[in-house]
């Protein structure tokens, strides 16, 4: 076993009712399945409006290849199936109905390389996966270099993975020996400092542990991927969450795949916070409302951080995150004071000792800073763009506050580097 110790990074304050121990289990009354983000790939709907799908079904699958498939959260009735121009699938939004029952997958040859991606992207759990760089699943026939486990999550109000993975010790143990036969290299395992795990054995040495510390950064997937091992442009890196590993080893040993995660629910704007058990598309309007409080607020699938507005629960999210909405009138600076304070062009980052750490101290921030303003693509490279996603810099443009457009730059820069490679 390996270790890292890093103790740099930030800890943001924000505002919330305590989270409960509990974690009540709720399987909302609809539920939606949504396409993944990825730049490259569209899903076509293999359902249709009334029909009848159980827990774990197909209902959509990828063009680029069909062995890939979204499936149904929960046993329900197809309501409503909405595409983008080009019959690309946007959303298919589901009623439930317990009658649907639970799909049982094959693992006669789950034993192998190929039977095993098969499983994986057949169940739902490809999209799970997340590659680097650039973002995204990974292809269908993609071997990467690394796979990294995150067992540790500091974003605020995030739920402790290891919490979500008690009395499931055989499960992560099948799940981590299963994800050493996709790749030739390395699979480390993020854990927070100092903890003891008895599934991280000695038997095989292509599994590390990673020591990760407390303060956000230390639990983003690429501040630890750009330390352990940098991902490259032929060097591909995944990432995937422990509780979905444990979810693999399930499925390797019932051929059913585990909806249910352990998800927080925190923020200003709620009476009551909680820690339940749900399952990705939950509609957030089901489980907030009872414990928001009155007055206008904003429901985001994520953390305060890094969330977006969201309807349902993202397929890789664990946090719905309520805050308070301004007023339009308090929001909307008079016209003037804009004019005065506000610049058309992109206002300088100011290097201070908060946004180096906003960075974990794994890359130095300034000249990283200022090759995403100035597009510098070879100095990002080098400096390590290739290994983060636009989550791993979100405490970034928060330490910068109105200033910040470094998620946007990085995005951009990416985009760029993407196309030019594949060109």
């Amino acid at each position: 076993m390996s270790a890292f110790t890093v103790r740099a990074g930030l800890t943001p304050r924000f505002t919330s009712p305590p989270i409960g121990t509990g974690a009540e289990e709720i399987v909302t009354e609809e539920a939606a399945v949504g396409a993944p983000d990825s730049q490259n790939d569209a899903f076509t709907s293999v359902v249709k409006e009334g029909d009848l799908v159980g827990q774990g079904a197909a209902v959509a699958r990828s063009r680029n290849s069909t062995d890939i498939c979204l499936v149904a959260p929960i046993a329900g009735r197809v309501a409503r199936v909405t595409e983008l121009p080009g019959h690309k699938l946007q959303e298919i939004l589901l009623f439930r109905e317990v009658d649907g029952g639970v799909r049982t997958h094959d693992l006669t040859e789950a034993d192998s390389e190929s039977g095993l991606r098969r499983l994986m992207q057949g169940a739902g759990l490809w999209p799970l996966l997340r590659r680097r760089p650039f973002g995204g699943m990974p292809d269908h026939a993609e071997t990467p270099a690394a796979i990294v486990v995150m067992a540790v999550d500091t974003r605020p109000f995030a739920p402790d993975p290891i919490q979500a993975l008690c009395g499931r010790e055989e499960a992560i143990s099948r799940g981590l020996a299963a994800l050493l036969t996709l790749t030739e290299g390395p699979v480390f395992v993020c854990r927070p400092d100092n903890r003891a795990f008895p599934w991280l054995g000695d038997s095989n040495d292509r599994l590390r542990a990673v020591q990760s510390g407390s303060r956000h950064p230390q639990g983003s997937a690429g501040i630890r991927i750009h330390q352990a091992f940098p991902a490259g442009l032929e060097a591909p890196v995944w990432d995937i969450h422990a509780e979905d590993v444990a979810a693999l080893g399930e499925l390797l040993s019932t051929g059913q795949m585990p909806m249910m995660r352990l998800v927080h629910i925190a923020g200003e704007a709620l009476r009551d916070a909680r820690s339940i058990r749900t399952h990705p598309g939950a509609d957030l309007r089901q489980l907030t409302q009872r414990i928001v409080a009155p007055g206008p607020h904003v429901v985001m699938s994520g953390s305060p951080l890094d969330g977006h507005r969201s309807h349902w629960l993202r397929h890789r999210d664990r946090q719905v995150t309520v805050l308070r909405r301004e007023t339009d009138a308090a929001r909307r600076p008079h016209w003037l004071l804009s004019a005065l304070t506000r610049s058309a062009s992109v206002r300088p980052a100011i290097p201070t000792a908060a946004l180096s750490q906003a960075f974990g101290a794994a890359l130095p921030a300034t000249p990283f800073i200022r090759a995403l303003g100035a597009g510098d693509d070879e100095t990002a490279m080098k400096l390590g763009i290739l290994s983060l996603l636009e989550e791993d810099v979100a405490l970034a443009d928060y330490v910068l506050s109105e200033t910040g457009q470094v998620a946007s730059q990085l995005r951009a820069m990416l985009d760029r580097i993407q196309s030019e490679y594949a060109a």
